[in-house]
């Protein structure tokens, strides 16, 4: 294991501290991440969830002997009935379908399995007997056929958003329910008419709360206690308040150790999101020719729990970097994933609550000490160095002639403005005006191609970007 001795540092959304992370069993490693909900095909801030988790789990992999990570599939639930009803399906053909395409863009993005995802639909009874347990201890009732968790009986409710009660606006979203006796009781199962999707229950016919499947699910393949929780940021209120709430007071454990939230990806200052209709898809992407690692590696690029704009440029910065590591990567023959070598501040950003921005910044500059002149034998070292640090986030998976001859696949004609203002750097640069040089050059990166020098009077042009 390559840290096998070392401490990892994360910020823990519950104590909003930083803290040394130490789980409940040394030898078995517990997560449970907030999966999809399958009612269409996820877009690119689901995926930087995904892959976010995906990366923890390869650096506990690298810590710990053994780790049991559960990430969910959220099958039953009001989008997806509406989806089936407006598209004429089936509520099992959206799912199915749904579920196959997220397994084709984790898989694309690199993303490992995890050892267990159980879908919501598999796990009813476990939910129902969550239920029958806070009725049993007086933290849920029924009301016109609903169950309902009553808040008031919990005094650590919104412990991990923080919200006040008090202040929370009452009936800001929807209509306030009669059924509630108090306006902040939320849902554990709800009656639907028998000719709707339900299940059989001693409440009636009906539905669970979105909120109970991770409770049940969680309690059954990890126990009443287990070390990390994670999701994006929206999740922290209600869903995760609404968690803790009902795992903490039916069994009367700690639930999760630790919880740790990725921040939102934003288009144009609003986050992306389905409901907005601003959103994009990997596949999206990978249809116009973006190679999956590019897009891996661009959602990456910020802090984890930080926003992360989504732009065109992100994506040119993102392709030029990874063309970058593949060129020099292909210049030799012997790297293997075998016996990974990861410099010293490499270990140390990535340990530090995973701040792969400074651990790509490492990357880097390996490739500017690789192209400075130093020995051969130093070449290669610092070339297995920069392979080792993509494979451990999950980049690096193909030969590096695959990746370079990827882009020049789209298109092999060249408009003839981009031409022309080749053509004239190369002017510049005869004429020693430099500064105009790069700035055409970075014109033409902005233009979504990459300009690569082969001598002081010849250069090389790659289409990057199609379509954006």
């Amino acid at each position: 294991m390559l840290f096998a001795d070392e401490t990892l540092r994360l910020y823990d959304s519950l104590s909003a501290k930083f803290i040394n992370f130490s789980p409940i069993d040394q030898n078995n490693v517990k997560m449970y991440v907030c999966g999809p909900t399958v009612y269409s095909r996820p877009h690119l801030g689901n995926a930087r969830s995904f892959i976010l988790y995906d990366v923890l789990f390869r650096i506990l992999k690298q810590i710990y002997p053994n780790i049991t990570y559960v990430r969910n599939i959220t099958d039953v639930d009001d989008k997806i009935i509406n989806e089936a009803k407006k598209i004429g399906k089936t509520i099992d053909e959206v799912t199915t379908k749904t579920i196959q395409e997220f397994h084709e863009d984790v898989r694309a993005l690199n993303c490992l399995s995890p050892n267990f995802e159980p879908r919501a639909t598999e796990n009813i009874s476990e939910m129902i007997e969550i239920i029958n347990e806070l009725i049993f201890k007086k933290h849920a009732y029924i009301k016109d056929n609903h169950v309902l968790f009553s808040v008031k009986t919990f005094d650590k409710y919104c412990c991990l958003s923080k919200k006040i009660i008090s202040d929370l606006i009452i009936g800001a979203r929807v209509e306030v329910e009669n059924y509630k006796n108090n306006d902040q009781d939320f849902v554990l199962w709800k009656p639907v008419e028998k000719n709707e999707y339900g299940f059989e229950s001693k409440f009636g016919y009906g539905r669970p709360g979105w909120h109970i499947e991770c409770s049940a699910m969680s309690k059954k393949y990890l126990g009443d206690e287990f070390d990390i929780h994670g999701g994006g940021a929206d999740l922290k209120f209600p869903h995760h308040d609404n968690e803790i709430a009902q795992s903490m007071c039916s069994s009367e454990k700690n639930f999760a150790k630790y919880w740790i939230h990725n921040g939102f990806l934003m288009v144009e200052g609003e986050k992306m999101s389905k409901s907005l209709g601003n959103f994009i898809t990997p596949r999206d992407l990978i249809n116009q020719g973006i190679h999956p690692e590019v897009i891996r590696f661009i959602l990456l690029s910020n802090l984890y729990s930080r926003p992360l704009d989504f732009t065109k440029k992100l994506i040119l910065d993102g392709n030029i970097a990874m063309q970058k590591f593949y060129k020099i990567l292909s210049e030799y023959n012997s790297l293997d994933d075998k016996n990974l070598q990861i410099p010293e501040l490499a270990k140390i950003a990535i340990l530090d609550n995973l701040n792969i921005p400074k651990y790509i910044a490492i990357m880097h500059s390996l490739v500017r000490n690789i192209n400075f002149n130093c020995s051969e034998l130093e070449k290669q070292k610092l070339a297995y160095q920069l392979y080792s640090m993509g494979v451990l986030i999950g980049i690096f998976t193909i030969k590096p002639e695959i990746f370079l001859n990827y882009n020049r696949k789209l298109d092999d004609t060249i408009p003839q403005h981009i031409l022309q203002l080749a053509n004239d750097r190369r002017n510049c640069k005869i004429q020693k005006d430099f500064k105009k040089a790069d700035e055409i050059k970075k014109n033409i990166e902005k233009l979504g191609y990459i300009i690569k020098d082969l001598s002081d009077s010849n250069f090389e042009i790659i289409n990057t970007i199609q379509k954006l």
